[in-house]
């Protein structure tokens, strides 16, 4: 599946959720999501700009997880491209040993929460990470986010293809205050 994605600060949770619900969109999660990203001691995997991650979503009816492949990023009209494959799993855990035990290590831990929405073909999600800007990223086909974007209210021009290493630099650069994307 390909993935079309675009970021930007969100300067307002409460004003974002407003104008989606008036707007007709579908709150499908509230809660916490933690991703895992998996790599070689080698690091061939980030060599190759491919992600190997465990996702787990934790809210007040228990956890799912998803075990999902990205392949190497793309830019296309300015969007970030990405094939995406990912299959859901009962359980992280197991999951987590399996990969351990076949040699993939923890590289990265990104923890945040978030509210998620369908708007339209649009999925649009706001994420508050521990110590960072607040974000929101809009997926789907370029037509479905820029609507998503124009119901936001959202300048265009504060919307790009940044990966989230980049939004993090950005912050240290303006406050002064080191980033942490995970607790």
């Amino acid at each position: 599946m390909r993935e079309v994605e675009l970021k930007a600060v969100l300067e307002s949770w409460d004003d974002g959720r407003v104008r989606l619900m008036r707007a007709g969109a579908t709150r499908t999660f509230v809660g916490r999501l933690e991703d895992r990203r998996y790599d070689t001691h080698d690091r061939s995997l980030v060599s190759k700009d491919i992600v190997l991650r465990l996702r787990t979503y934790r809210d007040s009816a228990g956890e799912r997880a998803e075990l999902e492949f990205k392949g190497p990023t793309a830019y296309e009209q300015g969007y970030k491209v990405r094939e995406e494959v990912g299959s859901t799993v009962l359980d992280a855990a197991s999951v987590a040993f399996m990969l351990a035990g076949l040699g993939y290590l923890v590289t990265r831990a990104i923890d945040r929460d978030i509210e998620q929405f369908e708007l339209g073909e649009a999925v649009v999600r706001f994420e508050r990470y521990p110590r960072m800007d607040d974000l929101v990223e809009v997926e789907g086909e370029p037509e479905a986010i820029e609507r998503a974007i124009e119901t936001l209210g959202i300048p265009r021009a504060r919307f790009n293809a940044d990966r989230l290493t980049d939004f993090a630099t950005r912050f240290e650069a303006r406050t002064g205050t080191r980033a942490a994307i995970s607790d």
